[in-house]
């Protein structure tokens, strides 16, 4: 998926490559902190134009972005060689006009579970970071003389 300088097994990633591999996923996390205490949630996900958009029903979600909008949205892939984690700091806000909406249903959010989620979020990022994964075979530390398996 990405080159990793002398083949690295951990890759910082570009703004570019993080923006790459959030277009192609449809889940993360969200993460907001009311009062000193953080919570996270499972969401759908979708990019444009630089944010990030979430999709969710009266609840949680939205009382906490009423009282703190600063939130974390956390998303990552794996697979049986690779992996990879993003993460997006920033502000969230309710969309409440119709041409927003409209716009937010274009962009084909599909809630987890059956039910009303008629609420769009966007999150403006602030910062955006991510890394990347080469798994290898795990390798214990080399066991040396008087030790119980040298013998």
């Amino acid at each position: 998926m990405f080159d990793h300088p002398e083949n690295h097994p951990v890759l910082k990633l570009t703004e570019d490559q993080c923006w790459q591999l959030l277009e192609g996923t449809q889940h993360g996390r969200l993460v907001g902190v009311v009062g000193g205490r953080p919570d996270i949630f499972p969401i759908n996900i979708a990019t444009h134009e630089g944010s990030v958009f979430f999709r969710t029903a009266p609840g949680t979600k939205l009382a906490e972005i009423a009282v703190n909008d600063q939130v974390l949205i956390e998303a990552d892939g794996i697979l049986s060689d690779q992996g990879w984690s993003v993460v997006v700091r920033g502000s969230a806000r309710m969309l409440e006009r119709s041409q927003e909406i409209a716009a937010a249903e274009e962009l084909g959010l599909r809630p987890w579970v059956p039910g009303l989620k008629e609420h769009f979020v966007k999150v403006t990022p602030s910062e955006i970071s991510g890394r990347h994964f080469q798994f290898e075979a795990y390798r214990d530390r080399a066991l040396g003389e008087g030790s119980e398996a040298g013998g």
